[in-house]
This record gives C-alpha cells, sequence and structure tokens, in this order.
C-alpha cells in the first residue's frame, strides 16, 4: 500500500477483487483493531476451514492488504498499515442516507468510542478530532495533522505527561473517515499516539472481548475541559 509510484488500474481492480471476497473481508475486518491473530482465529471470523483460509490470507499477503510475524511454528497476520485499516474503515462505512442499519449492529459503546486500527474512533474520537481542529491545536497541512506548541500546551495542562506530549510533537497525522459517524476522526502516528497516551492516563479503558473503549469519569471531564463536544447519556 507504500509504493511510491500510483497504483494502475490493474492495482485498483486486484484490490477490488481482494475484498469482494466475504471471507476476505471478515477476516480484514477482524483486524481493525490493531490486533496480530492467527490463522485458525480468522478462520473461525470468517466461517471457513484451514485450508480455504490458508488460500485466503496467501492471497490477502500477496495483495499488499496483510503482514505476517513468525514466532516460532506460530504466525500471526495483521494489517500491513495504517493506511490499509484506513481503507477499510473508510469502505465499510454506509452510503447514502442515515436511514441504513446500524453498521455497529446497535452496539452502543462500539459508537461511543473504539479503536480504529489502533486510534480512537466512533463519536468520542470524532469530537476529539473536531475540537483540536476547531481551536488550532492541531492543524491539517499538505504533510498531514500536525499538533500544534499550544496544543500540545492544552494537553499537558488537561493531565497528560509533558514528556509523552513531547514525543507526539514530530508527528503526523491524517484524517480517518468514520465507520459510524461518517465524519473525519484523527489517524496516523499521531492519532495512534495520542490514543496510547490517553489508555495510559487512564482517560480510556479497554473492554476485555470488545474493540469499544470506555472513557473514565475523570478522562471525560479532562477531554470536555478540552472542547470535545459531549452529552451526557449519549
Amino acid at each position: 500500500m507504500n509504493d511510491a509510484v500510483s497504483p494502475s488500474r490493474y492495482q485498483l481492480a486486484e484490490i477490488g477483487a481482494l475484498l469482494a471476497e466475504p471471507a476476505r473481508a471478515a477476516m480484514l475486518l477482524a483486524l481493525i483493531d490493531g490486533t496480530a491473530r492467527p490463522a485458525g482465529e480468522l478462520a473461525r471470523a470468517a466461517g471457513v476451514g484451514a485450508a480455504t483460509a490458508s488460500a485466503h490470507l496467501k492471497r490477502l499477503l500477496e495483495g499488499g492488504l496483510l503482514a505476517v510475524h513468525e514466532q516460532g511454528r506460530h504466525r500471526y497476520y495483521r494489517l500491513a498499515d495504517d493506511d490499509v485499516a484506513g481503507m477499510i474503515e473508510t469502505l465499510a462505512a454506509p452510503r447514502g442516507r442515515p436511514v441504513l442499519p446500524d453498521p455497529t449492529g446497535g452496539d452502543r459503546p462500539l459508537r461511543t468510542a473504539r479503536t480504529c486500527y489502533r486510534h480512537l474512533a466512533g463519536r468520542l474520537g470524532v469530537g476529539l478530532c473536531d475540537a483540536l481542529l476547531q481551536q488550532g491545536y492541531v492543524l491539517a497541512a499538505s504533510e498531514g495533522m500536525r499538533l500544534q506548541e499550544h496544543g500540545a500546551q492544552a494537553l499537558v495542562q488537561a493531565g497528560l505527561d509533558a514528556a509523552r506530549v513531547e514525543t507526539l510533537l514530530p508527528l503526523a497525522g491524517r484524517g480517518c473517515l468514520d465507520w459510524t459517524e461518517r465524519r473525519l476522526h484523527l489517524g496516523g502516528p499521531l492519532g495512534v499516539s495520542l490514543t496510547d497516551a490517553l489508555l495510559d492516563a487512564g482517560w480510556l479503558r479497554r473492554r476485555a472481548t470488545s474493540r469499544a473503549l470506555q472513557p473514565s469519569d475523570d478522562g471525560l471531564r479532562r477531554l470536555i475541559a478540552l472542547g470535545v463536544p459531549w452529552e451526557s447519556g449519549g
């Protein structure tokens, strides 16, 4: 996906063919949380047998959508990079008017806050991105979204560790179209590292069996203080 040469029509058609198979699509969606999973787990997610799963994984690897990590005799598959995750999340977004079925199946925690690859998505992620951009804490430029010095100071004043925030300044982010909100949340290296900082600070907590994230009461107060829009009970 990170080829410096513009993709040809044949490359685009190949990506379309890879995504058109429901079992392969299920495998990719199972990895959208940024985890690395063994073939057996991906086979169960796709509802196919081991041999079929192996063939699908081979095609996804050859197509550049997956990467594999080998640990001893074990192989763990993950999305190739953040660009692939953003593409999948964008393509999974429902088209047309909001009367279409809820893409989360009515899972309110998933709509509220979740990981998209490894960055914050959902209503909270979109709200944070809006707040950072509207207040000029993050600026969008040709080289990507960049945290500004006064934005870093605002994050520190809100309670994030100063040394941790300093590491965010060199990182580029990008807008990632949110699957459920159909607006942008902050992706890319900046989005990933900022989400990690929020988790480490206890502003967000992971849920054991889902990629949904739970904002803590203290974290929610601090995010609201940063300008993140929020309605109780929403």
